[in-house]
């Protein structure tokens, strides 16, 4: 895939770069191409790249000894991922895995080169703490929604967070669709592939989403909301 330069001005990450920064970041990189399924990273590899993701999808995945599996966040394109070993220089590595939701490219950025130019360009640290504190708060929210809301809530705020970072409207203007599977939303929502195949059963008979193997169309948006503030 073609990644130029000055695409990378779309990344939130790298919004106070020079067009000079943007051609030296692009110039230290090489691009890398990941099938469905496939992965940038393991959870535990050393933290050699910082990512930039130019197309695709990729969730961001962490596992606990007992292989239990979370999906903490869902990068989508121009977003940065993988920076921990930029601003780290105790020989990091990555807290999570990077998995292809489909076929995927991204630039991958020498973290040695990285740091160095975080170092020399103070200016560009601001826009990677601004997309950690998003990150933060994101986190902060979705603990939460597992603390003191019902099961039922939780999912249905995770479809309404994947709806407004994700979703691609439908033919139908109301009508949104995100790719994931309900595996893909039971681990977002800390819950059980059972537990979300009853509700969106559920809220399928309800007219509320329709759901398919690997896609999700929520219908009726304004519903879902209201199932998410308890309210339905």
């Amino acid at each position: 895939m073609d990644i130029s330069p000055d695409a990378l001005k779309q990344v939130v990450a790298l919004q106070s770069a020079t067009d000079d920064d943007l051609h030296l970041i692009y110039k230290n990189s090489v691009v890398r191409s990941v099938e469905e399924d496939g992965y940038f990273f393991m959870q535990g590899d050393e933290a050699a790249y910082s990512y930039v993701l130019a197309s695709g999808q990729v969730k961001l995945m962490q596992s606990n000894p007992q292989g239990q599996q979370v999906n903490l966040r869902t990068i989508s394109p121009w977003q940065m991922y993988g920076a921990i070993g930029a601003v780290r220089k105790d020989n990091p590595v990555y807290p999570v895995t990077a998995q292809a939701m489909e076929n995927s490219a991204a630039l991958a950025i020498p973290n040695s080169f990285f740091r160095s130019a975080l170092e020399e360009r103070p200016y560009l640290a601001f826009g990677i703490m601004n997309q950690m504190t998003s990150y933060i708060q994101e986190i902060q929210i979705r603990y939460r929604e597992l603390a003191t809301e019902k099961v039922e809530q939780r999912v249905a705020n995770t479809l309404v967070r994947l709806a407004g970072q994700l979703g691609v409207r439908a033919t139908d203007e109301v009508k949104i669709e995100l790719a994931f599977s309900r595996q893909d939303v039971a681990e977002m929502s800390g819950t059980t592939l059972y537990t979300v195949s009853r509700l969106l059963s559920e809220w399928e008979r309800r007219g509320v989403i329709k759901a398919g193997r690997e896609k999700i169309i929520v219908v009726k948006p304004h519903e879902l909301v209201r199932i998410a503030d308890g309210k339905a």
